[in-house]
């Protein structure tokens, strides 16, 4: 997680979304972004995930929210990782300006928890519709902290279980093609 350091007065805050120089300065390295993107989520309780884009077209997301409040998720699923099928979550907000990494290899997923909720997040390689997948979100025992039914996609819906799917990434592999970037 990361947490940007705002600058506020009377007129609000300021701060540096991203910035490669006080990263790597507090010894974080990120690979290179090559796209935006920015959705928004009208209904408390929209559970858009789990999402990957697989290779040659893996990605990498710096994930922030713009908005309201989200709980943010990721999931290990590289084939051999010690930590396969085991996730992390986050709650992003606006008020607390918190970001999370998903390096290539992760599902990504996410819940809203207000109305109106913005995401914002930065990836490293651009859509290819193609390499684009997802695993059921009840299939991972994820904490989503619902209180009803989840709203979702049609794709969302219908997602393979983590149990019945099989990964299109390697452990080992993972490395090396973040270092190509």
């Amino acid at each position: 997680m990361l947490e940007p350091r705002r600058f506020g007065d009377s007129r609000g805050f300021f701060s540096e979304s991203w910035n490669r120089k006080t990263l790597r300065e507090a010894g974080v390295e990120l690979p290179e972004f090559v796209q935006d993107n920015h959705s928004m989520s009208s209904t408390v309780g929209t559970l858009r995930g789990l999402h990957f884009q697989s290779p040659p077209h893996a990605q990498g997301k710096l994930v922030r929210c713009g908005r309201g409040r989200l709980f943010d998720v990721a999931v290990d699923i590289r084939k051999g990782s010690p930590t396969y099928g085991k996730w992390v979550g986050e709650e992003l907000s606006f008020e607390n300006g918190r970001q999370l990494w998903i390096p290539a290899g992760f599902l990504h997923g996410f819940v809203t928890r207000e109305p109106d909720t913005e995401i914002c997040y930065k990836c490293t390689d651009h859509y290819a519709p193609e390499c684009d997948g997802s695993v059921a979100w009840d299939s991972v025992g994820i904490d989503w902290g619902l209180t009803s039914d989840p709203v979702l996609s049609g794709k969302d819906a219908v997602a393979p279980r983590l149990a019945d799917f099989d990964s299109p990434f390697i452990y080992e592999d993972c490395f090396e093609y973040e270092a190509r970037r």
